[in-house]
């Protein structure tokens, strides 16, 4: 179903954006992971598919939307997926495919913009404010990504369209699978009333659930409620909220949207407590990261060991140095030391996770996109 938002009215100055109105379109991929296995094997066509393991530990990293009608979401252990959903086909992801897949779909985005911030594989903001190619509609624009998306990659996407990053993302939203929206310029603030704020990015189940408490389940309703009140309910999230509920948002496109961190984690297959077996699979996971630092030539200051206890609870360690990790050695030594430190532990774990941040080099520079020629592009 392709249509624009019907939202009309409430288009005061608490909307207006100080650098003028930008054209956005937020592009989202229809079930990515799952899309991409349908398609390169047609016995999955039209069956509830789930990318992840299938054992007693796997994750659902996507599902299918046949799958999605039986409540399979993604993040969700694998076995309780498949109690949903008996006839659930799990197939192994392939990242090569996925990346493959996406770089060709980041080529298309580049024939109309080179104003492009990836959010991930499957996901970006594009800033078509300066009409590159004469189009003339930032929702023609769109319509003609998604039109060559499907033509050549076998792919569908959703689009949403508007002035600003966070509606161009609720709009992406609301027509899924394979939908257009466009949010207009005067629409914002009236689009956003209506919505539940559990759609609003950053607001989650649990952020939901407390703004209930105190009376707040629709966008209107967060808009009645004073700055001060949300400061005091949400503390750092509040002026976010207080700007959501009117449809503002100034941050612009980032064209080189910094890399904050390079690591890997892994879910074992049974909890491990022991000192030695952990370890052991800290050293894998050594290896696996430093090589994904040596291919993008990141250096970074700090390394974050993360675990995972069999109840949920996650734990972090962290230790930063002065001048950038040295190599191998010094990274390894750093891991082992943050789990030393925590060794004997209370509970066993059930993932552990390694990372370098505070980045510098190659690839990990920002550069703020500007808003271009604010006059030139019409919805």
């Amino acid at each position: 179903m392709e249509q624009p938002a019907q939202a009309s009215g409430d288009s005061g100055p608490d909307e207006g954006q100080d650098a003028g109105f930008r054209k956005i379109i937020h592009i989202d991929m229809d079930a990515f992971y799952a899309s991409v296995e349908q398609r390169d094997d047609p016995s999955l066509r039209g069956r509830p598919v789930a990318v992840g393991g299938s054992a007693a530990r796997g994750v659902v990293a996507a599902a299918s939307y046949e799958a999605r009608t039986f409540g399979v979401r993604s993040a969700m252990p694998s076995t309780r997926a498949a109690r949903l959903c008996p006839d659930l086909v799990f197939v192994p992801p392939r990242f090569d495919a996925y990346r493959a897949a996406s770089r060709a779909i980041h080529a298309i985005f580049a024939d109309y913009t080179a104003q492009i911030e990836p959010l991930s594989l499957d996901e970006a903001y594009l800033d078509v404010t300066a009409d590159q190619r004469g189009i003339g509609s930032a929702t023609r624009i769109a319509e003609l990504i998604r039109q060559r998306i499907r033509a050549e990659t076998g792919l569908t996407a959703s689009a949403g369209v508007s002035y600003n990053k966070f509606l161009a993302k609720l709009a992406s939203d609301q027509n899924k699978p394979d939908g257009l929206c466009v949010i207009r310029p005067g629409d914002g603030a009236a689009f956003v009333a209506r919505l539940p704020v559990a759609r609003f990015h950053g607001v989650g189940p649990r952020g939901a659930e407390r703004m209930a408490a105190i009376g707040v389940t629709t966008g209107a309703d967060l808009r009645a409620i004073p700055l001060n009140v949300l400061r005091r309910h949400f503390g750092a999230q509040a002026d976010y909220l207080y700007r959501a509920a009117r449809g503002i948002d100034l941050r612009r496109v980032e064209a080189d949207r910094p890399r904050k961190s390079v690591g890997a984690e892994r879910t074992f297959d049974q909890d491990i407590g022991s000192g030695p077996a952990l370890r052991e699979a800290l050293g894998n996971i050594v290896g696996i990261v430093w090589a994904r630092i040596e291919k993008s030539g990141a250096r970074g200051r700090t390394v974050t060991l993360k675990l995972r206890s069999a109840d949920f609870q996650t734990l972090t360690r962290a230790k930063s140095l002065s001048q950038a990790v040295s190599g191998q050695q010094e990274f390894a030594e750093m891991g082992f030391a943050l789990l030393d430190a925590l060794l004997p532990l209370q509970q066993p774990v059930r993932l552990m996770g390694l990372t370098l941040s505070a980045l510098e080099g190659v690839g990990v520079t920002a550069a703020e996109a500007g808003p271009g020629d604010q006059g030139s592009l019409p919805f």
